[in-house]
C-alpha cells in the first residue's frame, strides 16, 4: 500500500475504491478477498451462538443439549467454525499489514511516516471497536486487533530474524502456557458450577443495562483475547506469511496445497475430541477437557493456515470471476463494514435487548439467522460491487488514516 505524500518523498495515495480493513489496494491478489469473504460466514456462525441463553454450554461457547440436529450442528461447526474464524482473521489481518509496510517502503515512504500510519490504523481500530462494542453491542474483535497491531507493530520494521526469533518464543509461550491455563479454567468452572447456569441470567434485559454490561466486558473480553488465545502468534504467522506474498500460487502453489491439506487434517484432528465431549459422546474429567479445549483452539492456527491454502488456490484457478465470485470478493473488499453490519443484524435479531430470538433457538437456528445474515451481506456487497460503491466504514478508516 502506498500512502501520502511524506518529506523527502514522493508517494501516491492509495487509489482503489474499495479497501478493506487489511489497506490491500487494486492490483492486490484474489484470494485474499475470496477468504475475507468467506472469513465473515465463519465469524457470523460463530457469534451468533454466543447469543443463544436458554441453554448451558461448553467451554467455547456451544449450546448443550438440544435436538440431534442440534447435537451434529455443534459437532461439525466445533470442528470447523468455532475458534476457525478468527485465526484466519488474524492471518489475513498480519498478511495484510506485512503487504502493507512493503508496497509503503517500495513507493519511497519513509519508515517514520510509515510507523505513523499504522499506529493511526490500530488506534482508529480501537476507536471503531468500542464504539461497535459498547454502543451497537456486537461481539467485537476489533478492539483486540487494535491493540494487537500497538503490540507487534514494531516488528513490521524488523527483519526477518527478529520475526523468526519473535514466533519461536511466542509458539513456546503458548504451548507451554495455554494448556495450563485452560486446564485451571475448566476446573475451577466445574467447581464454581455444578450445573453451569444459562447464559439467560447473566444477559442484560435492556439497552442502559447493556451499554455498562459492554463497558465493563471490553477490557475483559480483550484480555482474555490476548492471554487464553494465541492471537498475537497468528497475527505474527500472517506477517511472515505476507512478507513471503505467500498468497500468490504463481511463486507458492506447492506452499499453497501443503497448507490446504496439512492444514485441514490437523484443524480436523485438534478439535475431534472436544467435538465427540460436545455431543456428549466422550464423557471426560474437567482437566482433560480444558487441555482438549487447548487443542481445539491451538489447531485453528492450522486451520486457519489450510483455508488460506484452499482459497490461495481457487484464486488462482479463477480464470472468469462468476456471479458467486465476484459477490464473494466484493464482500471481502469491505470486510469491515460488512463485518460490522452482520454483528449489528445478529444483535437485532439475537440480543434480548432487541427481538430476544436469542431466548428461543438453539444451535440450528443461530446457524440458520446467521447464514442468512452473510447472504444478506453477500448480496448487497454484490450490488454495491455492481454500482462502483466502497464499503462507507472502510473508506472512512482509509480517510482517517491517511488524512
Amino acid at each position: 500500500m502506498s500512502g501520502p505524500k511524506d518529506s523527502g518523498s514522493t508517494v501516491k495515495q492509495p487509489t482503489h475504491p474499495e479497501h478493506s480493513l487489511q489497506g490491500n489496494t487494486d492490483g492486490r491478489l484474489l484470494a485474499p478477498d475470496l477468504a475475507r469473504g468467506f472469513m465473515l460466514l465463519i465469524i457470523a456462525i460463530a457469534h451468533a451462538t454466543l447469543w443463544v441463553v436458554a441453554t448451558e454450554t461448553t467451554q467455547i461457547g456451544r449450546p448443550l443439549g438440544g435436538t440431534l440436529v442440534d447435537d451434529i450442528t455443534n459437532f461439525f461447526s466445533t470442528l470447523f467454525v468455532v475458534n476457525r474464524g478468527l485465526p484466519l482473521f488474524a492471518l489475513l489481518f498480519g498478511y495484510g499489514l506485512a503487504m502493507m509496510v512493503r508496497r509503503q517502503t517500495e513507493s519511497g515512504m519513509l519508515e517514520r511516516k510509515s510507523k505513523q500510519l499504522i499506529r493511526r490504523r490500530a488506534l482508529f481500530l480501537i476507536l471503531f471497536g468500542i464504539i461497535h462494542a459498547v454502543f451497537i453491542g456486537g461481539i467485537d474483535i476489533l478492539f483486540v486487533y487494535g491493540i494487537s497491531t500497538f503490540l507487534i507493530g514494531w516488528i513490521l520494521f524488523k527483519k526477518d530474524k527478529v520475526l523468526t526469533y519473535a514466533l519461536v518464543y511466542m509458539s513456546l509461550f503458548f504451548v507451554i502456557v495455554l494448556p495450563i491455563i485452560w486446564v485451571i479454567f475448566s476446573v475451577i468452572t466445574d467447581i464454581a458450577n455444578v450445573e453451569t447456569p444459562s447464559r439467560g441470567s447473566l444477559t442484560p434485559g435492556n439497552y442502559v443495562e447493556a451499554l455498562f454490561y459492554n463497558v465493563i466486558n471490553l477490557p475483559i473480553g480483550m484480555l482474555g483475547q490476548l492471554v487464553m488465545y494465541p492471537m498475537l502468534l497468528t497475527l505474527l504467522i500472517g506477517v511472515w506469511a505476507g512478507r513471503r506474498n505467500l498468497l500468490d500460487a504463481k511463486l507458492h502453489r506447492n506452499w499453497l496445497k501443503g497448507m490446504a491439506i496439512i492444514g485441514t487434517t490437523v484443524l480436523i484432528v485438534g478439535a475431534l475430541p472436544l467435538a465427540l465431549i460436545s455431543v456428549g459422546m466422550w464423557i471426560t474429567t474437567p482437566q482433560m477437557e480444558g487441555f482438549m479445549t487447548f487443542l481445539q483452539i491451538i489447531s485453528g492456527i492450522a486451520g486457519g493456515l489450510g483455508y488460506m491454502g484452499i482459497f490461495g488456490l481457487i484464486g488462482s484457478s479463477v480464470k472468469q470471476a462468476g456471479l458467486i465470485t465476484r459477490s464473494l470478493q466484493a464482500l471481502g473488499r469491505r470486510s469491515l463494514t460488512f463485518y460490522v453490519f452482520n454483528e449489528t443484524l445478529l444483535v437485532i435479531l439475537l440480543s434480548p435487548v432487541v427481538l430476544g430470538l436469542g431466548a428461543s433457538t438453539h444451535s440450528t437456528g443461530a446457524l440458520l439467522i446467521a447464514l442468512f445474515v452473510w447472504l444478506l451481506s453477500l448480496v448487497i456487497a454484490a450490488i454495491m460491487a455492481e454500482k462502483r460503491i466502497p464499503g462507507p466504514l472502510d473508506s472512512l478508516m482509509r480517510k482517517l488514516v491517511y488524512k
